[in-house]
Protein backbone atom coordinates (compact mmCIF):
# COMPACT_ATOMS: atom_id res chain seq x y z
CA UNK A 1 0.00 0.00 0.00
CA UNK A 2 0.95 3.23 -1.19
CA UNK A 3 2.01 5.54 2.19
CA UNK A 4 1.45 9.17 -0.17
CA UNK A 5 -1.92 10.44 -1.16
CA UNK A 6 -1.88 13.22 -3.87
CA UNK A 7 -5.35 14.71 -5.13
CA UNK A 8 -5.30 17.41 -7.94
CA UNK A 9 -7.96 20.34 -6.65
CA UNK A 10 -9.33 23.10 -8.73
CA UNK A 11 -8.82 26.46 -6.89
CA UNK A 12 -9.97 29.73 -7.83
CA UNK A 13 -8.02 32.41 -6.45
CA UNK A 14 -9.75 35.46 -4.98
CA UNK A 15 -8.09 39.23 -6.05
CA UNK A 16 -9.15 42.31 -6.06
CA UNK A 17 -10.79 42.04 -9.78
CA UNK A 18 -14.62 41.01 -10.21
CA UNK A 19 -13.70 37.41 -11.90
CA UNK A 20 -11.87 34.79 -9.53
CA UNK A 21 -9.11 32.90 -11.53
CA UNK A 22 -8.87 28.90 -11.53
CA UNK A 23 -5.20 27.84 -10.92
CA UNK A 24 -3.91 23.94 -10.07
CA UNK A 25 -3.43 23.08 -6.70
CA UNK A 26 -1.94 19.52 -5.15
CA UNK A 27 -3.26 17.86 -1.85
CA UNK A 28 -0.90 15.48 -0.19
CA UNK A 29 -0.49 13.55 2.53
CA UNK A 30 2.19 11.00 3.49
CA UNK A 31 1.98 8.50 6.44
CA UNK A 32 5.73 9.55 7.22
CA UNK A 33 4.60 12.79 7.96
CA UNK A 34 1.39 11.53 9.98
CA UNK A 35 0.08 14.85 11.30
CA UNK A 36 0.30 17.16 8.03
CA UNK A 37 -0.88 17.45 5.06
CA UNK A 38 0.42 20.19 2.35
CA UNK A 39 -1.01 22.15 -0.72
CA UNK A 40 1.05 23.19 -3.89
CA UNK A 41 0.71 25.55 -6.59
CA UNK A 42 2.31 24.99 -9.57
CA UNK A 43 4.98 27.94 -10.90
CA UNK A 44 2.21 29.82 -12.60
CA UNK A 45 -0.28 30.26 -10.24
CA UNK A 46 2.60 32.23 -7.98
CA UNK A 47 4.12 35.44 -7.87
CA UNK A 48 7.47 34.21 -7.89
CA UNK A 49 7.35 31.41 -10.69
CA UNK A 50 8.20 28.64 -8.88
CA UNK A 51 6.33 25.92 -6.82
CA UNK A 52 5.21 26.69 -3.90
CA UNK A 53 4.08 24.53 -0.97
CA UNK A 54 2.54 25.34 2.14
CA UNK A 55 2.22 22.47 4.83
CA UNK A 56 -0.37 22.73 7.44
CA UNK A 57 -2.02 20.25 10.42
CA UNK A 58 -4.81 17.59 8.88
CA UNK A 59 -6.86 18.35 11.72
CA UNK A 60 -6.89 22.25 10.59
CA UNK A 61 -8.06 20.89 7.39
CA UNK A 62 -10.87 18.51 8.87
CA UNK A 63 -11.72 21.68 11.20
CA UNK A 64 -12.21 23.97 8.65
CA UNK A 65 -14.51 22.62 6.36
CA UNK A 66 -17.01 22.32 8.87
CA UNK A 67 -16.22 26.03 10.38
CA UNK A 68 -13.97 28.85 11.11
CA UNK A 69 -10.34 27.31 11.62
CA UNK A 70 -6.48 28.97 11.83
CA UNK A 71 -5.35 31.51 13.93
CA UNK A 72 -1.65 31.20 11.97
CA UNK A 73 -0.46 31.44 8.93
CA UNK A 74 -3.24 28.99 7.23
CA UNK A 75 -6.81 29.55 7.50
CA UNK A 76 -10.20 27.81 6.59
CA UNK A 77 -13.42 28.44 6.88
CA UNK A 78 -16.76 27.39 5.09
CA UNK A 79 -18.33 29.39 2.04
CA UNK A 80 -21.58 29.33 0.43
CA UNK A 81 -22.52 25.86 -1.03
CA UNK A 82 -20.03 23.11 -0.90
CA UNK A 83 -17.19 25.92 -0.79
CA UNK A 84 -14.43 26.14 1.38
CA UNK A 85 -12.18 29.34 1.72
CA UNK A 86 -8.22 29.18 2.25
CA UNK A 87 -5.59 31.65 3.48
CA UNK A 88 -2.64 31.73 3.90
CA UNK A 89 -1.03 34.66 5.17
CA UNK A 90 3.05 35.19 4.18
CA UNK A 91 4.90 38.58 4.94
CA UNK A 92 4.44 39.50 1.40
CA UNK A 93 0.54 39.48 1.80
CA UNK A 94 -2.54 37.24 1.99
CA UNK A 95 -3.44 34.72 -0.81
CA UNK A 96 -7.14 33.59 -0.93
CA UNK A 97 -8.52 30.65 -2.47
CA UNK A 98 -11.54 28.36 -2.90
CA UNK A 99 -11.37 24.94 -3.22
CA UNK A 100 -14.88 22.82 -3.67
CA UNK A 101 -15.36 20.91 0.18
CA UNK A 102 -16.29 17.82 -1.68
CA UNK A 103 -12.72 17.96 -2.76
CA UNK A 104 -11.38 18.42 0.22
CA UNK A 105 -13.65 15.93 2.25
CA UNK A 106 -12.55 12.93 -0.41
CA UNK A 107 -8.84 13.48 0.08
CA UNK A 108 -9.58 13.97 3.97
CA UNK A 109 -11.60 10.37 3.80
CA UNK A 110 -8.32 8.64 1.62
CA UNK A 111 -6.11 10.18 4.45
CA UNK A 112 -7.97 7.89 7.20
CA UNK A 113 -7.81 5.42 5.40
CA UNK A 114 -4.17 5.54 5.09
CA UNK A 115 -3.85 7.07 8.89
CA UNK A 116 -7.03 6.93 11.19
CA UNK A 117 -7.08 10.38 13.36
CA UNK A 118 -6.31 10.03 16.76
CA UNK A 119 -3.76 7.14 15.63
CA UNK A 120 -0.75 9.53 13.96
CA UNK A 121 1.42 8.79 16.83
CA UNK A 122 1.28 4.65 15.84
CA UNK A 123 3.17 6.11 12.35
CA UNK A 124 6.18 8.11 13.90
CA UNK A 125 9.74 7.00 13.16
CA UNK A 126 10.73 8.79 16.78
CA UNK A 127 14.28 6.87 16.39
CA UNK A 128 15.08 8.27 12.72
CA UNK A 129 13.51 12.05 14.01
CA UNK A 130 15.86 11.80 16.68
CA UNK A 131 18.81 10.45 14.57
CA UNK A 132 17.70 13.25 11.87
CA UNK A 133 17.12 16.25 14.82
CA UNK A 134 20.80 15.30 16.46
CA UNK A 135 22.79 15.48 13.02
CA UNK A 136 21.28 18.90 12.29
CA UNK A 137 22.27 20.29 15.22
CA UNK A 138 26.27 18.89 15.31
Amino acid sequence: MSTVIEQAVQARLVASAPRAESVAATLRYDREDPYAVSMAFPPPATLEGVEVSWAFARELLEEGVDGPAGVGDVRLRPYGYDRTVVEFHAPEGVAMVHVRTSELRSFLERSQHLVPSGREHQYLDWDQDLAQLLEEHS
